[in-house]
């Protein structure tokens, strides 16, 4: 207990408890429906692109979020289009633009001196690398992704399940669908301060598959995911300033550990 009460004192821990909790809600919300649609790839596939902008930015010198944002929001209704447009469809699409994006941070990377450790951070999380600016500018945007999801739930509820009923209903499936690729993409790089851009997809899906593993209704499924998400993430940081671990990786295993617990309940209950 002296231990947690002494590490609430440092300020970079207060930081990455605020947007670690907030990232972890975002998360959790769109990950229940990203799941859902079969669509749960796509944190990993915009995580990659982050990655290349992030590269990018830092060689330029220009702020890396300001630059990664709007990069991955292109990404992510670029890749809804070519998937709706073309013969390239769901995981294809993702491999093609996660990859071409990992070339071209990593051969950004190479050119301009090499891995430090600002790059580094970004792959892998670092809670150290947050600065005033990027909390302000990251507590702001999670915010704006939980208005807007709380906002459209009826909506995302209803194309989760049917779009086509949806459709028919007069709903503008389209809009709505690049709408919660647009709120995963700010969660996406919002969240790679902290779990880095190789790890911030688990946060989106664990929560998920191990609320489905006990409930079945949407709406118990979405509040599990949350109530595991933080639980996890608090969890995970705890590890990680105990016994000195990776962030990223800490909470992804306490994620883990939870899945295969609720598994193993899930399969004692008889729930399918």
């Amino acid at each position: 207990m002296t231990e947690l009460i002494y590490m609430f004192s440092y300020q970079f821990m207060l930081r990455a408890f605020v947007i670690g909790g907030l990232v972890s809600l975002c998360a959790a919300l769109l990950g229940v429906t990203l799941v859902l649609k079969h669509y749960s790839m796509i944190g990993d596939g915009l995580s990659h692109v982050g990655f290349g902008a992030l590269s990018v930015a830092m060689v330029m010198n220009m702020a890396p979020l300001v630059i990664a944002v709007p990069v991955v929001i292109f990404a992510a209704f670029f890749l809804l289009r070519i998937s709706e447009s073309t013969k390239l469809k769901g995981d294809a699409a993702i491999g093609l633009i996660s990859s071409s994006a990992i070339a071209i941070g990593v051969t950004v990377t190479s050119l301009s001196g090499g891995m430090n450790s600002d790059v580094y951070s970004y792959m892998f999380g670092s809670i150290l690398s947050m600065n005033e600016r990027d909390v302000i500018l990251s507590v702001g945007l999670s915010i704006a992704v939980l208005f807007v999801f709380i906002f459209c739930y009826h909506t995302i509820f209803a194309i989760t399940f049917d779009e086509g009923f949806a459709k028919a209903n007069g709903t503008k499936t389209g809009v709505y669908n690049v709408l919660l690729a647009i709120l995963t993409a700010v969660t996406i790089v919002v969240g790679m301060r902290i779990m880095g851009t190789m790890l911030i997809s688990g946060l989106i899906i664990f929560p998920a598959l191990s609320s489905m593993r006990l409930f079945q209704n949407f709406k118990s499924v979405i509040i599990s995911s949350v109530v595991l998400s933080l639980c996890c993430f608090f969890a995970g940081m705890v590890l990680s300033y105990l016994f000195a671990l990776p962030t990223g990786a800490s909470i992804v295993l306490a994620n883990l550990f939870v899945f295969l617990c609720m598994a193993c309940l899930g399969k004692c209950l008889g729930v399918e």
